[in-house]
């Protein structure tokens, strides 16, 4: 079902949330690198930021799987 989207929905708030954070993540990262001075709560972000970069988001119980999964394949992660 397509959804669309209007100006001040919802929707922009949560994109300009990511878009927040992902510019607050290269911030850190890039004065990580350009910085010698850069500290903890440089590494902290971007460490957190590339933590939840590697969450396993495609997996899915099997019970919400349904009809994707056949009897004899795996489930989830």
């Amino acid at each position: 079902m397509a959804v669309i989207v209007r100006w001040g929905s919802r929707h922009w708030g949560v994109r300009g949330v990511a878009l927040g954070l992902g510019a607050l993540w290269w911030w850190a990262v890039v004065r990580l690198v350009a910085v010698p001075e850069a500290g903890v709560l440089e590494a902290a972000v971007a460490a957190g930021g590339w933590g939840l970069s590697v969450l396993p988001v495609h997996c899915v119980p099997k019970r919400r799987a349904r009809g994707v999964v056949g009897a004899g394949g795996g489930g989830g992660c």
